[in-house]
């Protein structure tokens, strides 16, 4: 099992950056594939960013391609979440995921495909 815990949210103007971090517990980090997701209100929680077990492939949703960067340092257990250029439409509460299944690459986008959450981060873009 695997606990994790967001940080690095707050309000920042639009074309500004903010760097999250998941910290996750447990000594077998290695073995789990790691999400980044968001939730505007009123709206459903929808994928952002993932990054496989060995952090050689990375995934992006088209909303952030470009933007946004998805890392991961096994060593200390963590997973930035480094987001450039930011709109208002990036608005959300973030949250880091993460499973321990393998997964295929387009399972990688799927909040289904993971079974631990933190408790999510508000990021807030002003415009």
């Amino acid at each position: 099992q695997v606990q994790l815990v967001e940080s690095g949210g707050g309000l920042v103007q639009a074309g500004g950056s903010l760097r999250l971090s998941c910290a996750a517990s447990g000594r077998t980090f290695s073995d789990y594939a790691l999400g980044w997701f968001r939730q505007a209100p009123g709206k459903e929680r929808v994928f952002v960013a993932a990054i496989s077990r060995s952090g050689g492939n990375t995934y992006y949703a088209d909303s952030v391609k470009g933007r946004f960067t998805i890392s991961r340092d096994n060593a200390k257990n963590t997973v930035p979440l480094q987001m450039n250029s930011l709109k208002p439409e990036d608005t959300a509460v973030y949250y880091c995921a993460a499973t321990r299944s393998l997964l295929g690459n387009w399972e990688h986008s799927r909040a289904g495909s993971y079974a631990y959450w933190g408790q999510g981060t508000q990021v807030t873009v002003s415009s």
